[in-house]
């Protein structure tokens, strides 16, 4: 039975995982750090604060496994410096509480197109986040690149709805893909036994796992 930490749990992937684990009998507890509390749920422990890290300080009791689902688009934070705080430095605090308490093994969100050396600032700062969790050298990480995401938002972003037909065509990894696909395919990821170090799936990888029984 494991103990889990997982932020990001309100976004569009995280809302999927966190149903997903609730279900899930080999997960005997749930930390879900947000920003604003979350409506009561079973094996659900809910730190909150406006400011997530400060939320994450409060943790105290061991974890095994950390999840993290958090992301935004440049137009949603408003600017570089809260795309970075949220995509970047969030992330690593996510990381950091996780290895602080215990946990060898953690899964998270990137970007098809991260690359710490790419000219656009969206796919550098993924690249960068990305580097600075393989630099923590975690026992197994797990880093999801998945294309366009498909699924319901409250808000509907402007690209994904201009851009979506033509990635629903698109071949192999560029294929736009399901959040609940996502979802499952890091669930199955962190349940399964498997060897230590980094793995990196695309969409196309992340497909075929959550097509797994």
């Amino acid at each position: 039975m494991s103990r889990v930490l997982i932020t990001g749990a309100t976004g569009l992937i995280g809302g999927h995982l966190l149903r997903m684990l609730i279900d899930e009998p080999q997960i005997s507890h749930i930390v879900a750090a947000t920003r604003r509390p979350l409506s009561p749920m079973n094996k659900v422990t809910n730190p909150h604060d406006p400011q997530l890290s400060d939320a994450l300080t409060q943790l105290t009791e061991p974890l095994d496994v950390v999840f993290c689902c958090l992301g935004t688009t440049m137009r949603e934070a408003g600017s570089k410096e809260a795309f970075v705080l949220a995509d970047y430095t969030l992330v690593v605090d996510t990381a950091i509480t996780g290895l602080r308490l215990g946990a060898k093994q953690m899964l998270v969100v990137s970007a098809i197109g991260a690359n710490s050396k790419s000219p656009f600032f969206y796919n550098r700062v993924k690249g960068e986040m990305e580097e600075a969790l393989i630099a923590q050298q975690w026992p197994r990480l797990t880093i999801a690149r998945p294309s366009m995401l498909l699924g319901h938002r409250e808000s509907q972003r402007l690209n994904e709805s201009l851009f979506a037909p033509l990635f629903k065509i698109m071949p192999g990894k560029w294929k736009s893909i399901e959040a609940r696909d996502v979802a499952k395919a890091m669930l199955h990821e962190a349940l399964k036994p498997a060897s230590e170090g980094v793995n990196i799936l695309d969409s196309s990888q992340l497909r075929e796992i959550a097509k797994a029984p």
